[in-house]
């Protein structure tokens, strides 16, 4: 076996689990990109067979076949679709993996790429495969010597479907292009074609970090279409139906405390643009202008804690969701002096969707005074953005899940 020697602008990949559903779509689609493959798993002649172009060899041989490669890409995993005990979940995904990262680190391999699912990011999910998955993640993280980065993966969507999708190969193609798309809208997904082009990009950049990857909601009609008509039929009710909570919310605020009862502030939207936001008040007149974690905790109304608490000072936004500039579910739009908090969010590519009422991070209750952690968790949500997604945390806020922003520091003398 000769070993690879690509020319400079070719990554050279190492490839474990090629022979499984993903690698075998994987392996041509990378080699397409330019990258040159050397796959290795248990059986390098079996491996030689099914890529007779390629580098074949053992999980042994990697240090001897693939001495300096650029990637290697640990596809090897038990999946949940597999009955098996524990024991063998662990030897495969925790003990596998461990023992590759090892070899990898031998051959002087640039960088480990771990293939992982959405569903070990889930720490309710207690799956033999969920478990596993975070384990070894954990343990991967605590290798020194080794750059390890993981990518957590929803439904791929390959050149023909598999398992429950398996039905829709049947479907003409105009029709089957409908139903994944209506597929995506419900539950994150990604194309191959995105996942091999971030797996290149991975090999050859000289940073890189743990992500989600998926092919994210803009361009998908169906969820664009179904997200509108939801926030618009959500604002509608609350016009027709409750203008009498409005009414009486707004009285007694100015019952309570002079001052307007509406509050009005400049927040930022979708691809940065201010808005004005649209708030019951529950803070005193003349608090200062900035977040609520920045305020005295003494600015906060007795009604406005009630308010906060049980989220009716949101109510007034159904004007911004009108107005098409808020959705119900989204990342918490910030105000224009957060700039740190902008520029994480720019980064991440949160500012290309609309922010939200509520959202993953709030009913996580995570706020804006750690800017880093809070722009993470929204880039995690427009990765996983999808119509159940945003249902099961419409369902989170009305139960009371997240306690809304912190307000900050305690004045001297109290």
């Amino acid at each position: 076996m000769a070993q690879p020697n690509p020319p400079a602008s070719q990554p050279c990949i190492v490839v474990t689990g090629a022979s499984g559903r993903l690698g075998q779509q994987l392996v041509p689609l990378l080699k397409g990109l330019g990258a040159s493959i050397v796959v290795a798993g248990r059986n390098a002649r079996k491996l030689g067979e099914m890529f007779p172009e390629d580098i074949a060899c053992s999980y042994e041989d990697i240090v001897r076949c693939a001495a300096g490669a650029d990637l290697l890409l640990h596809l090897a995993v038990l999946n949940n679709d597999v009955e098996a005990p524990l024991s063998e979940f662990e030897r495969v995904n925790i003990d596998l993996t461990l023992r590759v990262a090892s070899l990898a680190k031998s051959a002087g391999i640039a960088r480990m790429l771990n293939i992982s699912s959405t569903h070990a990011l889930d720490e309710n999910n207690h799956t033999p495969y969920a478990e596993t998955k975070r384990q070894a993640s954990t343990e991967l993280a605590r290798i020194e010597g080794l750059d390890v980065v993981q990518f957590f993966l929803p439904t791929v969507i390959g050149a023909r479907l598999s398992g429950t999708l398996a039905a829709l190969n049947k479907l003409p193609a105009p029709l089957r292009l409908v139903a994944l798309s209506a597929l995506s809208a419900l539950k994150p997904t990604v194309q191959i074609d995105t996942l091999a082009q971030a797996i290149c990009q991975t090999a050859i950049q000289a940073d890189a970090e743990d992500r989600i990857v998926s092919d994210g909601q803009a361009r998908n009609f169906w969820f664009r279409i179904a997200k509108r008509t939801i926030d618009l039929g959500f604002a509608l009710v609350v016009l027709i139906f409750f203008w009498w909570l409005l009414l009486i919310v707004g009285i007694a605020i100015k019952l309570q405390s002079p001052g307007p009862a509406i509050f009005a502030q400049k927040r930022v939207g979708r691809d940065g643009r201010t808005f004005t936001c649209y708030k019951f008040r529950t803070m005193r007149l003349g608090t200062p202008n900035v977040g609520s974690h920045d305020a005295p905790r003494d600015a906060i109304t007795p009604i406005g804690k009630f308010m906060r608490s049980s989220k009716l000072d949101e109510l007034p936004q159904v004007w911004n969701i009108i107005r098409n500039e808020i959705s119900l579910v989204g990342p918490r739009p910030c105000l224009p002096i957060q700039t740190q908090l902008i520029d994480e969010r720019r980064e991440r590519g949160v500012l290309a969707v609309k922010p939200g009422i509520t959202g993953l991070a709030q009913v996580n209750g995570i706020d804006m005074s750690d800017p880093v952690r809070l722009a993470k968790c929204d880039a995690r949500y427009v990765r996983l953005q999808s119509l159940l997604l945003d249902a099961k945390l419409m369902i989170q806020t009305a139960l009371g899940r997240g306690s809304g922003d912190r307000v900050g520091w305690e004045p001297l003398g109290r």
